[in-house]
């Protein structure tokens, strides 16, 4: 490999044998290092290689600024999640997750904790992502010796559903999660009761509310026509049929998206269990 910027005395960015951008990680091997010269292959431990120059650029541009070793945990954490997930992670995620790490270990030891708002969500939408995160709270404990808490696993589980390359994206994940936030808030003040989210009820409305979420994001309707079942449900159970007209208009007013008959009935039917047993 042929060095093209020496960043420090363990990190250089070059150019490999297919003419590609790397990052190279290795202990004293760009000592007394000019550009132009071969890096020796037995001092290589790390190597990234990032597809684009901008990318590479902003994380030298990083390392120059933090410890080097945050890159190195950043690493470790995303080759144990594209284990644990078996799918591949876009390399954003070098920068964006070193990044993190400076600045999760900064509060540390400044003593702020920062207070993740979707802990919740995350857990039950995206409890691989978040498995990924505790283990990457580990990590970060072995190699660096902080101890951080809960909280940064959330934070570091949504940086890796947003580098996933199977589909899934950050912006698609903070507007499910509003969603489902404003539903629920919806029909805990509607019915001015505190919810019982330990119950099976509670977790079957989740469920539902997350899956609705994601259809209504893809404009994927879903509406059979049965008017008998939409009457049977308005005339069995009215205050909650009421409370998902109060959900159908927060959706018309903030989503410009109208609920479909079927999904009025099976709103309705869910309320109705989640408020029944209070």
């Amino acid at each position: 490999m042929i060095i093209k910027k020496v960043l420090n005395n363990n990190v250089v960015v070059a150019e490999n044998s297919n003419g590609k951008e790397v990052v190279v990680m290795g202990r004293g091997l760009a000592f007394q290092k000019k550009v132009g010269e071969v890096i020796e292959h037995e001092k290589i431990e790390k190597t990234f290689v990032v597809e684009s120059h901008e990318l590479s650029e902003k994380l030298s541009e990083l390392i120059s600024e933090i410890p080097v070793q945050y890159l190195n945990v950043a690493d470790d954490i995303v080759n144990y999640a594209k284990v644990k997930l078996g799918t591949e992670i876009n390399d954003n995620v070098y920068l964006m997750l070193t990044d993190h790490i400076n600045f999760a270990v900064t509060r540390y030891n400044q003593g702020i904790h920062l207070k993740n708002a979707l802990l919740w969500e995350i857990k039950k939408f995206y409890y691989a992502e978040y498995e990924v995160g505790l283990q990457a709270l580990k990590i970060i404990e072995e190699e660096l010796g902080y101890l951080l808490d809960e909280d940064e696993a959330g934070f570091i589980a949504l940086h890796i559903v947003n580098a996933r390359e199977d589909g899934q994206q950050m912006k698609t994940t903070v507007a499910m999660t509003q969603i489902v936030q404003d539903i629920l808030s919806i029909v805990t003040y509607h019915f001015g009761m505190k919810l019982d989210e330990t119950s099976l009820n509670y977790t079957r409305f989740v469920t539902h509310l997350q899956y609705f979420a994601q259809r209504m994001l893809r404009d994927e309707v879903v509406n059979s026509g049965d008017d008998f079942l939409y009457e049977l449900v308005k005339r069995k159970y009215p205050d909650a049929f009421f409370c998902a007209g109060k959900i159908n208009t927060y959706l018309i007013n903030t989503h410009q998206t109208e609920l479909t008959r079927d999904e009025q009935v099976y709103l309705t039917i869910h309320i109705y269990r989640v408020t029944d047993e209070i």
